[in-house]
C-alpha cells in the first residue's frame, strides 16, 4: 500500500517496479492511494496507469491530502509506503517530498520477502 501525495519520477519508478513485482507474485497486492484534491489529478491518474502500462497495481485517489480517515497519515511525508500482511505492518517507510531516491525505491523493493512468505500450516 501506498499513498502519496504527488505524481514525481521517483514514486513512478516505485510503483511501475511494484506493478512487475506484483505480476510475479500472485500472492502480493498492490495499490496507491493519492491523496490530492486536484480536480485534474484522475486525468493525470489515467494517463500515468496508460503511459506506465500499469496492469496490477490499482490506483486510487482521495480528494483529500491528509489522505483517508483512520490511517493518521504523516502529515509531512508525501510518499508512504506500508508493506503488511493479514494487518500486520512488516515494514514501513516514510518520504518527504523530493526525499524518495533510488536507494530507497531499491530498500522497499528488498523488503518485499516479509510479505510474500508462504504462510506456515
Amino acid at each position: 500500500m501506498i499513498f502519496a501525495k504527488e505524481i514525481s519520477g521517483n514514486l513512478t519508478s516505485l510503483v511501475k517496479k511494484v506493478d512487475e513485482a506484483n505480476g510475479k507474485n500472485k500472492e502480493m497486492r498492490s495499490f496507491v492511494v493519492w491523496c490530492n484534491d486536484d480536480e485534474k489529478m484522475e486525468e493525470k491518474l489515467k494517463d500515468l496507469a496508460k503511459k506506465e502500462k500499469l496492469k496490477q497495481t490499482v490506483l486510487s485517489l482521495v480528494d483529500n491530502k491528509a489522505g483517508p480517515g483512520g490511517y493518521e497519515l504523516n502529515k509531512e511525508a508525501d510518499v508512504i509506503v506500508c508493506l503488511y500482511v493479514n494487518r500486520q505492518v512488516k515494514s514501513e517507510f516514510a518520504y518527504k517530498k523530493g526525499d524518495l531516491k533510488d536507494k530507497d525505491i531499491e530498500a522497499i523493493l528488498a523488503d518485499l520477502p516479509k510479505i510474500l512468505e508462504k504462510k506456515k500450516k
